[in-house]
């Protein structure tokens, strides 16, 4: 198929996706439910055969710089996948990469297009085997393993490829420009603009949702004429391996190198990033995790443009409610939902010493508190239920941590194992609850399902904290809860000032820690959480340059 078929074929999906950036309504183009009539009555005991076949063997890709095999990924559910991928030679990768991506940089805008889309597409179409990829190495449960390593990550690679292509043809490849000159004859010229690529995009993966983070930069690289090196986080590579395949597959059959996409497997004794990030060759990085690594690579890849989304602590007001039953209910099954393991996920919740108003009347702190630990203790009381919705802690860290707190004396909710069938050593946890005594307990990201509830004098007192610690430790997301419009117009006020997505009152079927592709803008790239915002102008504007020639006609 020629690249113009590729983009005739999916530009109604283009189309589609470019019309909802612009009015942020709902709309996605992949189905998130796991439905056979929408991927196929065998869809899903397919993707559970696809993804068991990769299990105890090697992970083929033929790539250049190949020295050796690497891999030691462990489910959290309790087994090693026992699955190796090719160890790379750096220096030889990034030299082969670099000297092959001329032919796509010189694609048209239109070809480059249309097989990313293609790409997508077949991604989709494999949904099922991603789904099982992704809960063996992240711990997602299986339906946030499909919904948010299946079509959620794609809806937002395509909000990523939407944004580019709108961008990229703002600007007309040929121009006549003709300046009058009174009596005379005009000056005529002709003029090209050429996108330009930056060169060759890194793109890290964190551990627990390796597709929805790595997706967004990976096709806003590609999709703008760069070649791209996936570099996997080492306990979750088979997802990004897997689309690595899909991505060279695709790339093969359009008569471009494969090449162009790259996997750059390590594993955490020898690790590859900093090697990467640091070849002169590589001019854009996309990384997700620690903010360690995030400064790391903000202060030392100086050749690149740097995109990170790095650790932060995201806040949940209480000041008053009417839906006192829903508030309780929402914010369970936000603190519940993959055992908090979410970027967005809250970790400090404010509530004023002295108490709330709700519809049934005034509640004190302690009630409040209790209320909430009573709301998620009912949600996971069953077993399969919690394990539905908790998954398993995808890192030992996390275990390590989860433990090591709840050992203190302000434990309001302690954390307990949950046991899952035909998963014997799955490690399942509840979400553990604490009281703050101080500022010191609360204020830095504790990753995993650990929450404080946390005292204020008063709500004005709480804006306060929050406002000073999305500006200092960053965040994701923040929520409040509060009959007043004053006081939910002072909240939107210190979401502006210190630049942090806000949610008021939900007390149905959204979470503050979920955003939707096309709608939601994932951060906001001005606090220290993340530099950029999946997906706007800025995120793709910078991965090329306009280069123009003119010449007089």
């Amino acid at each position: 198929m020629s690249h113009s078929a590729l983009f005739d074929r999916h530009k109604d999906t283009l189309d589609q996706a470019i019309k909802a950036s612009r009015t942020r309504e709902y709309w996605t183009a992949y189905p998130e439910m796991p439905s056979p009539k929408v991927y196929g009555e065998t869809a899903s005991k397919d993707g559970e055969a696809a993804f068991k076949s990769y299990l105890n063997k090697a992970f083929d890709v033929d790539q250049p710089g190949a020295i050796g095999t690497v891999g030691a990924e462990k489910s959290p559910y309790g087994f090693d996948l026992g699955v190796t991928y090719p160890k790379v030679d750096v220096n030889a990768l990034v030299s082969e990469v670099e000297a092959l991506r001329g032919d796509w940089a010189k694609a048209s805008i239109e070809a480059r297009t249309g097989v990313c889309l293609e790409i997508l597409h077949r991604i989709n179409r494999r949904s099922f085997e991603m789904a099982f990829a992704v809960m063996h190495t992240t711990g997602q449960a299986f339906m946030m393993a499909f919904q948010a390593g299946g079509p959620h990550a794609q809806d937002r690679g395509l909000e990523a490829v939407a944004y580019a292509y709108e961008d990229m043809a703002r600007t007309p490849a040929v121009a006549r420009w003709e300046k009058p000159q009174g009596k005379r004859d005009p000056i005529v010229m002709e003029k090209h603009f050429t996108v330009v690529p930056r060169g060759i995009g890194l793109v890290i993966g964190c551990s627990t949702f390796p597709t929805w983070n790595s997706y967004p930069g990976l096709f806003a690289s590609l999709v703008t004429g760069n070649a791209v090196i996936v570099k996997p986080h080492p306990g979750a590579i088979l997802p990004l391996a897997i689309t690595v395949a899909i991505c060279r597959d695709v790339l093969k059959e359009e008569g471009f190198n494969p090449n162009l996409v790259t996997l750059a497997a390590d594993s955490a004794e020898a690790p590859l990033a900093k090697d990467l990030a640091l070849r002169p060759e590589v001019k854009l990085i996309d990384f997700t995790g620690s903010t360690t690594f995030g400064d790391w690579l903000e202060d030392n890849a100086r050749q690149a443009q740097v995109y990170t989304e790095k650790a932060g602590v995201n806040c949940v007001i209480i000041d008053s409610t009417d839906n006192f039953r829903g508030l309780v209910s929402n914010l369970a099954f936000t603190l519940s939902l993959y055992s908090g393991q979410m970027c967005t996920t809250p970790q400090n919740i404010f509530i004023p010493e002295g108490g709330i108003e709700t519809e049934d009347g005034h509640k004190s702190f302690d009630e409040v508190a209790a209320a909430l630990a009573t709301g998620v203790e009912k949600l996971n009381g069953d077993d399969e239920r919690a394990c539905a919705i908790l998954g398993a802690i995808q890192s030992e860290a996390t275990l390590e941590r989860l433990e090591s707190y709840g050992k203190g004396d302000n434990v309001v909710l302690a954390s307990h194992a949950v046991p899952m069938a035909g998963f014997d050593q799955a490690t399942i946890r509840t979400p553990l609850i604490l009281k703050a005594t101080d500022e010191s307990s609360y204020s830095s990201e504790l990753f995993g399902p650990i929450s404080y509830v946390v005292p204020t004098k008063n709500t004005a007192d709480s804006l306060g904290i929050v406002e000073d610690s999305v500006k200092n430790n960053g965040a994701i997301s923040f929520g409040i809860y509060s009959t007043s419009e004053e006081v939910l117009n002072q909240a939107e006020e210190v979401a502006c000032n210190s630049g942090v997505a806000v949610s008021f009152n939900l007390t149905g079927g959204v979470y503050v820690n979920q955003t939707a592709a096309f709608s939601d803008f994932h951060a906001t790239g001005c606090n220290p959480a993340a530099n950029a915002a999946l997906s706007d102008t800025a995120y793709v504007s910078n991965r090329y340059r306009v280069v123009q020639s003119r010449k007089h006609v």
